[in-house]
């Protein structure tokens, strides 16, 4: 993502992580918790001027969308994020905070909602739906007319065929064939995809 801002001409000016080992970036500041976000935001002048983003991918929803919210209460933006050799037709509607990233496409009238993820080379076909906090991993394909429930996964390579639904809280596997429709909270995988019973959610 640091990367995807320098070529749109922004600049990261303040990194964020729950983990007092994570690397910094070169150069930019890295500031520990909830605690370490509230002392720089209070110490930063003009936040409406400076994009939030969450750079937390997998499926970890729900906690992107937690994260997105605490951003957004102080006040900053939070707008979606687009790859410039990314392919995005004017006729999609993207969420707050969504991120489609270098050589994905997404089609005529598709909707994203909230801390999305459409990952490198990803796919996603016309008139597709997608709930809040959606990743959709690099090289997965969404066939027309799928709908994505909120915080479900796409895993790497995985191909969803035509109108199908994929539920809440699903994990789609990496390289899975999808032929039917997916359970909420249910993980799939294989050619063609089926439930993992053994799966614990």
């Amino acid at each position: 993502l640091a990367s995807l801002i320098r070529a749109i001409g922004g600049r990261v000016v303040a990194t964020f992580d729950n983990d007092p080992a994570a690397q910094a970036l070169r150069g930019v500041p890295l500031h520990i918790g909830e605690a370490g976000f509230t002392k720089w935001a209070d110490a930063t002048s003009d936040l409406a001027a400076i994009r939030g983003l969450v750079a937390i991918g997998g499926h970890r929803g729900a906690d992107r969308l937690a994260l997105q919210g605490l951003l957004a209460s102080r006040g900053l933006r939070i707008e979606p994020l687009v790859h410039p050799d990314a392919s995005v037709c004017d006729s999609v509607r993207l969420g707050p905070g969504s991120q489609v990233l270098a050589r994905a496409v997404v089609a005529a009238d598709a909707v994203l909602g909230a801390a999305c993820i459409v990952n490198h080379a990803a796919s996603v076909d016309h008139e597709c739906t997608i709930g809040d906090g959606v990743h959709v991993a690099p090289g997965a394909t969404l066939c027309g007319l799928v709908r994505i429930g909120a915080r479900a996964m796409i895993g790497a390579g995985a191909v969803v065929l035509p109108r199908l639904a994929i539920g809440d809280d699903a994990v789609v596997g990496a390289g899975a064939v999808v032929t039917r429709d997916v359970p909420a909270g249910a993980v799939v995988w294989g050619n063609p995809a089926r439930i993992d019973t053994r799966a614990s959610r």
